[in-house]
Order: structure tokens, then sequence, then C-alpha cells
């Protein structure tokens, strides 16, 4: 689960509260209009239960429908209390009645619906439960105040009570899934790096080149690298100073470029470099100063004399056409090997060499 599926949850949480609110309260609206304590009042004494119910009924109908349609819950929920509240004060004076069993069975439905639909959420229940209350203690002149107030305040601590615990346990699933998706992306990124040159490898180098290829106004252009002789070097210097070559390596060649430029390692003793929105000229001095960087590491190699005495690269440069980086490799892979034909230590570009 992530941080975004957590709060659709929660969403959906939020829907299906409101929903088994409305249920309930068309639910108990039906029972009091068939009551028979009903039939002996006034039809206007239905007035407010008769609101209730097509109120909750077209909501709930409306809500189902369009599960976007957002309702604010507590105004819902205070609405309806003041209903019931209404209809209090109505069958009372209908039915002249001071009775604390009609008061209480009033009371228990109303709490009974706020603490079945808003067990997570205080503030609702307490918007539709205090205006019967209150009005059940003022119209029993507050004779009956001491199990009004215990059936009032008994599921409001409950409620209170489970509202804490849910806050800290959702409080720390909110920082587990942080935690998660932070320890995620660390992953994901370390699974586009090489680890010994710290570069991006082939998956690395492929995401961030889809992301600078999508302005197309923009100019690029490939470089591809080899180290000269590597083969031999790593046979006759040991794979460990091999390792330490490549390190050094690749540390020239990202100083020698910009940082919106994106390198990465090929593979074995092979780069990439992307160049990003810069002209042919630009992009050839880039690739003169990379080849210099790497020579002037000095890092000895006998066995590359045909060169230097020292590691040196040769590059193959081809310009990126419409975003088709796969031509641009192919053609930068010539030039690369063209470059190391004509005696390595060099820099070739495809569109210079392919015209000549």
């Amino acid at each position: 689960m992530t941080t975004p599926s957590w709060q659709g949850l929660m969403k959906e949480k939020y829907r299906l509260s409101l929903r088994l609110f409305l249920l309930l309260n068309a639910l108990s609206s039906i029972y009091c209009m068939l009551n028979p304590l009903a039939n002996k009042a006034h039809i206007i004494v239905r007035t407010p239960v008769a609101m209730i119910f097509i109120g909750s009924t077209f909501l709930l109908i409306t809500n189902v429908k369009n599960k976007n349609l957002r309702v604010h819950i507590n105004i819902i929920s205070l609405i309806f209390g003041i209903f019931w509240a209404w209809n209090a004060v109505l069958a009372q004076h209908a039915l002249q009645t001071t009775d604390l069993s009609w008061f209480m069975v009033t009371l228990l439905a109303v709490l009974f619906i706020g603490a079945i639909a808003f067990i997570n959420n205080l503030v609702s229940f307490l918007l539709h439960c205090l205006p019967t209350t209150l009005t059940i203690l003022f119209l029993s002149n507050w004779e009956y105040w001491v199990p009004v107030l215990f059936a009032f305040a008994l599921p409001t601590i409950g409620i209170a009570i489970h509202q804490i615990i849910k806050q800290r346990n959702d409080r720390f699933i909110l920082s587990l899934l942080n935690t998660l998706e932070a320890e995620k992306e660390t992953l994901i990124d370390l699974s586009m790096i090489d680890p010994l040159t710290g570069l991006y490898n082939r998956r690395g180098f492929e995401n961030r080149t889809e992301n600078a290829l999508a302005d197309p106004s923009s100019v690029h252009t490939l470089l591809l690298l080899d180290i000269d002789h590597f083969k031999a070097y790593n046979d006759h210097y040991g794979h460990m100073m091999g390792d330490q070559a490549l390190t050094r390596v690749s540390a020239a060649i990202r100083d020698a470029v910009r940082s919106r430029d994106i390198v990465g390692r090929y593979g074995g003793e092979e780069f990439m470099v992307l160049l990003v929105n810069t002209t042919p000229q630009q992009a050839s001095e880039t690739a003169e100063r990379i080849r210099q960087r790497v020579y002037d590491l000095s890092i000895p190699h006998m066995f590359n004399e045909s060169v230097a005495t020292n590691v040196t690269i040769s590059i193959g440069t081809a310009q990126v056409k419409n975003n088709d980086m796969e031509t641009a490799l192919s053609q930068a892979d010539q030039a690369l090997y063209s470059a190391k034909n004509q005696g390595r230590n060099s820099i070739l570009s495809f569109d210079t060499w392919s015209v000549a």
C-alpha cells in the first residue's frame, strides 16, 4: 500500500460512513412514521421525520450514483440532528407527555445512529446528537438529566477514546508508509546506479534520457567512449587495479561535463554521455575536454604504447535526431570503431566522418 492508496482508502471509509448514516436515518424515519404513537399526533408532527426520510434517501441515491460527489458530513449530521430535535418538540407538544421512556427511546435512537455511523468521527457524532439531547433536557425540565446525560456521555467517551487510538494508529501507518516509499525510491535509484563507478547503469541511463528527450525542440549529442586496450590493462595489472582505473576515468568524465548532462556506464570499459541541448561545436569541445581529462590522469598503461604510456580513451559522437536514441547509438558506435582503427586516443564525429 502507498500513501495515495491510503488516502483513497480514507476517502472510501468517509463515503461508507456517510452512506451508513443516511441509511440508518431513512430506516429510523420510516419507523417513526409507522409508530402507533405518531398516528395519535397531528400530521405536522411527521413533517421533520418526512424531511429526514426524503433528504437521506435522496442523498444516499445521489452518493451511490456519483462517487465523486463531495458531501460535507458534519453539515448533514447537524441538519439531521436539528430535524430529530424538532421532531421531539412537535411530538411532545402533540402527545402532551413527559414520560421518560418516550424521551429515552427518541434519544437512544439518535445516539444509536450516531454511534454506529460515526465511530471514527467524534465531531459529526456530537453535531448529530447534541441538538436532540439538549432538547429533551429542556422538554423534561431537566427532571431526568442524570440518565439523559449518562446515555449521551457513554458513547461520546467511547468514540473519543476510539478516535484517539485510531489517530495514533493512522500516524504510525502513515509514517511507516512514508518510510517504505522513501526506501523504495532509494532502491529504485540504486538499481539504476553502477555500484563501481557511481554512474548510471544502462537502465538508469535510458530512464534519464527518456525525460531529456521529452522536449522535441532540444538538440542533443550522444558520446560513446571506450578505454583503449583495457583488456590488456586488466590482464597485466589485475582486476583490482582495473576497477580503480574505471573509477578514476568515470570521475574524470563526470567532472568534464555539465550537471544536466547524463553520464552512464554502458558496460565493461565503455561509457555513454548524453550532452543535453548542445550545439555540435559545444559537443566537440566537451568531447575533447573529456579525452584530455582522462589523459591527464596519467594512469600508467605500458600495454598502450602504440598510443601513449598511460590510460587513454577513444570517443565516437553522433547527433540525436528526432529523439531516435537507437540510431544515434549505432552511429556513435560506428564512429568509435573508426576512431580506434585510426589510432585511438581520438574523437570522431559520425556526421563529419560519414560525409567524408
